[in-house]
């Protein structure tokens, strides 16, 4: 791509070195380790790591071009310096230049909010895909490109490779994309240069705040999005959190509401649940589900408005929304030959848990029991973890408090701190044990026939992160083999 057309996507601040307009640009890349000659390099300021120490190493592989917030004084000859005031920001520009914009040629819909973001994004492309369309998904479990699977591991991937996934959904002429837009990517500008047809907010409760520090911090990073959506787009939010209303403040987009509660644009309610699915009234016409519990019927509102504002006959909407099946990890159930039935979940955070722990007493009733395995991440929100252990216990019959991702920490450590969260009320009702499996293993042993076993925190995940390495660990895979040997 010549460096005039490419660099017509920002606005620098400044400009030092000089490079024919006609120089042909052969790759574009934040790390200066993928550098070959001819490309443009972007120095990105990191969370641990600043690009602008790499520009020397960039420019010596043979970079031509390089965006940076600050020239640096040693430069090499020949090539060109451009300045800008954001280099992440500039990043997100030229990658959608790079590959030709399009997300302009996508019907792209963003959800963000701390919990159902993969739910209702996924959702979004599997109903994409009933309506006849091809679509693709960006996603925390899995990316899809059409029905191509590319393994993901971050909520929102870097610019570049959402730019490049979303040209190869153009390529395989999808009409549709669904995207989860978490805190980090609105915060760090991995969405800059894309254009949403839609945006949805889910909800907001306490999460990652080991990155945002503050509550307020995070609110601001979920309503950059919405901020930045164009006129013409949606706007649909979630008008029973009280976070929603602050979400439609400053955006140009249509702003549309959906509530289980209130009056709004799009109103579900739960007429009958059971731990295998919801009959679910949306706008008045009743739909049997495939999904439990109150938090996915926000879900399944919030997919149902957004499939209506994206043109779709709603008769054909509703049909599709009784196919829909859940998504994998996300109050998956299983049920065993003695009667036990487990819910793998991938619930972490409090008000996650809670939802979920909420819905399974809803079907089983006040006198049913309730067994709870659980953990939390290490090198995460510290301050999340007596809470969730607090909730787990006065919400269960037993809580079993057990490892999750440890990553850098001690598993031990995590859990003296959830164990903080206990009184003497709760106390009685916890065991302590930091093996995985065994946890899972104990609390099938201890659940008679009718009681829900819920395994918290990993869902979909397959592993376990331990001092930086990832372990071969799905919580599915393991309740299945206990069953297995129950039998």
């Amino acid at each position: 791509m010549r460096i005039d057309h490419l660099l017509s996507a920002i606005i620098p601040a400044a400009t030092v070195g000089e490079v024919p307009q006609d120089t042909d640009i052969k790759g574009l890349t934040a790390d200066s380790r993928e550098v070959a000659p001819g490309w443009l390099f972007v120095a990105v300021p990191g969370v641990s790591v600043d690009g602008h120490k790499y520009i020397p190493s960039a420019t010596d592989k043979g970079a031509v071009a390089v965006v940076c917030e600050h020239i640096p004084e040693d430069r090499t000859q020949g090539v060109i310096y451009i300045e800008v005031s954001s280099s992440a920001e500039a990043l997100g520009l030229l990658a959608s230049q790079w590959y030709d914009n399009p997300s302009r040629k996508l019907g792209l819909v963003g959800v963000t909010g701390t919990n159902g973001k993969t739910t209702t994004a996924t959702l979004i492309y599997e109903m994409a895909r009933l309506m006849g369309y091809k679509a693709g998904l960006l996603s925390t479990v899995c990316n899809y490109v059409d029905t191509t699977p590319y393994p993901t591991d971050h909520t929102t991937p870097d610019p570049i490779t959402i730019n490049r996934l979303l040209a190869q959904m153009v390529e395989a002429r999808c009409s549709y994309a669904a995207m989860e837009v978490s805190s980090h990517a609105a915060h760090q500008h991995r969405i800059a240069g894309l254009t949403f047809r839609g945006g949805i907010f889910t909800n907001l409760t306490r999460d990652h705040l080991d990155y945002h520090k503050t509550f307020e911090a995070y609110i601001a990073a979920k309503k950059m999005f919405f901020d930045a959506l164009p006129a013409g787009a949606f706007a649909l939010t979630n008008a029973d959190d009280r976070n929603g209303a602050v979400m439609l403040q400053n955006t140009r987009a249509d702003r549309k509401t959906y509530s289980l509660r209130g009056e709004a644009d799009f109103c579900g309610r739960i007429v009958e649940q059971r731990l295998d699915g919801t009959l679910l009234s949306l706008n008045g016409h009743e739909v049997e589900t495939m999904f439990t519990g109150r938090f996915n019927a926000y879900n399944l509102t919030a997919v149902y408005g957004a499939s209506v504002l994206l043109g779709w006959p709603v008769e054909d909407v509703l049909r599709h929304i009784s196919q829909l099946v859940p998504v994998a990890g996300r109050f998956q159930a299983f049920p065993s030959a003695a009667g036990v039935t487990a819910i793998v979940d991938y619930a972490h955070t409090p008000d996650a848990l809670v939802n979920v722990l909420d819905t399974i007493r809803e079907v089983v009733g006040p006198k049913g029991e309730v067994i709870t395995v659980v953990g939390c991440g290490g090198n995460r929100d510290a301050g999340k973890r007596p809470i969730m252990a607090r909730e787990a216990a006065t919400r269960s019959s037993y809580v079993i408090l057990t490892s999750d991702n440890p990553r850098f920490e001690e598993p031990e450590a995590i859990i003296a701190q959830m164990e903080a969260g206990l009184d003497d009320t709760t106390r009685p009702k916890a065991l302590h044990i930091t093996d995985r499996r065994e946890a899972i293993r104990k609390a099938v042993s201890m659940a008679g026939r009718g009681t829900v076993v819920l395994i918290a925190g990993k869902g979909h995940e397959d592993y376990q992160e331990i001092c930086g390495v990832k372990h071969h660990f799905d919580d599915r895979e393991v309740v299945r083999e206990i069953f297995d040997e129950t039998k």
